[in-house]
């Protein structure tokens, strides 16, 4: 919020000097940290995607994460069903005369059944289409998520970018998973999934670059500097995206699609059959869907202060895994120039897990 008498740029620049001094606090208090070994509540990263959700936490000082697919499937229920689904410790509820199986038995059993799975989220957010959606979502985050431990326990989830599609749409989802999560025992606050990119990427930048989450509801963009975010959007776009659309024109279910997508698919490579010819044609779309969105939005960015130097750009997410994106998204980049200079583009060092990683660090700097 600007202060009265003050322009954006003095405030951005108010911002920058606040996030310089609250790095080098945060730098001491690693330090005295590490020499004391003193107790403090845990900290909780997690990343709340529309395909996994994961969690990140740090129990003996390196990163540990877990996930779960953000999906379920429903049948007919039968106790024969529910007492094999006891067995074999699926996670379920019943709804009705229906057992809604979720989490990442739901994978399972659609592809066994080569149905799709349904979606708790979409595109980044609650889906509205589904009845069952919050409740799955609080079922998953009840199981994941430990109790805290202390009062002073923090937690920090991701929630996306602003899109030219959403607004009071993003406040509902994120009110919701807040409650659920406060209800834990944590102090929670939320961030935006590419500023998680930045800090979980960037760190020996001294956070600043360009982070972009590309999962499977959207791609979310944040440029900062000193971790002060200067831009940051989203586009409804994302690995659901490009498996609906190649199982429209392939008429192949779109579990079927995900299983040749993450099982070797490689953007390098000429495809080999129509699902393959399908991804290449997608994925290049959705490539320069987000170069453009990125040009639009510094375009119309009033010149971002001490952001005359190169910075790099960092990619994760689950879209992002296919062998040759990286180049794919450079090349696209070289034919449409950003209104900034690019010193390098890079994945992230574990794409899957880097937006909750980010959101770990945020929690952890909150002690």
């Amino acid at each position: 919020m600007t202060r009265r008498g003050e322009t954006p740029d003095q405030n951005r620049e108010e911002q920058i000097k606040d996030a310089t001094e609250k790095i080098l606090q945060n730098q001491q208090k690693e330090e005295i940290k590490n020499q004391t070994k003193k107790a403090v509540g845990r900290s909780i990263g997690v990343d709340v995607g529309t395909s996994k959700i994961v969690l990140a936490e740090r129990p003996n000082g390196k990163a540990l994460f877990t996930s779960q697919t953000n999906a379920f499937i429903p049948m007919d229920y039968s106790k024969f069903s529910e007492d094999i689904l006891n067995q074999n410790e699926v996670e379920y509820f019943k709804a009705g005369n229906s057992l809604v199986i979720y989490g990442n038995g739901a994978e399972t059993f659609a592809n066994m059944l080569n149905q799709p799975t349904h979606r708790p989220m979409s595109q980044g957010l609650l889906n509205p289409q589904e009845e069952n959606a919050i409740d799955i979502i609080q079922a998953i985050l009840e199981n994941m998520v430990p109790a805290a431990e202390s009062a002073d326990s923090q937690l920090c989830f991701s929630i996306p970018g602003v899109s030219d599609q959403k607004g009071t749409d993003i406040i509902y989802h994120e009110a919701v998973l807040k409650r659920q999560l406060v209800n834990k025992g944590y102090q929670v606050k939320s961030i935006n999934e590419g500023l998680a990119v930045v800090l979980s990427e960037l760190g020996d930048e001294n956070f600043t670059g360009m982070g972009i989450s590309i999962g499977g509801g959207m791609c979310n963009v944040c440029l900062a500097y000193l971790s002060v975010p200067l831009v940051s959007f989203s586009i409804d776009k994302g690995g659901d995206y490009i498996d609906e659309a190649v199982s429209s024109v392939t008429r192949e279910v779109t579990t079927r699609v995900r299983k040749v997508k993450e099982t070797g698919f490689d953007l390098t490579k000429k495809p080999q059959n129509e699902i393959e010819d399908a991804l290449h044609i997608y994925y290049e779309e959705l490539i320069s869907t987000l170069v453009k969105a990125l040009r639009a939005n510094l375009a119309q960015t009033s010149k971002t202060p001490n952001v005359d130097q190169p910075i790099p750009i960092v990619l994760g997410g689950g879209s992002v895994l296919p062998a040759g994106f990286k180049e794919r998204f450079e090349k696209v980049l070289s034919e449409e120039p950003l209104p900034l200079k690019i010193s390098e583009v890079r994945l992230a060092k574990d794409p899957l897990n880097a937006t909750a990683n980010g959101a770990l660090i945020a929690a952890s700097y909150a002690h």
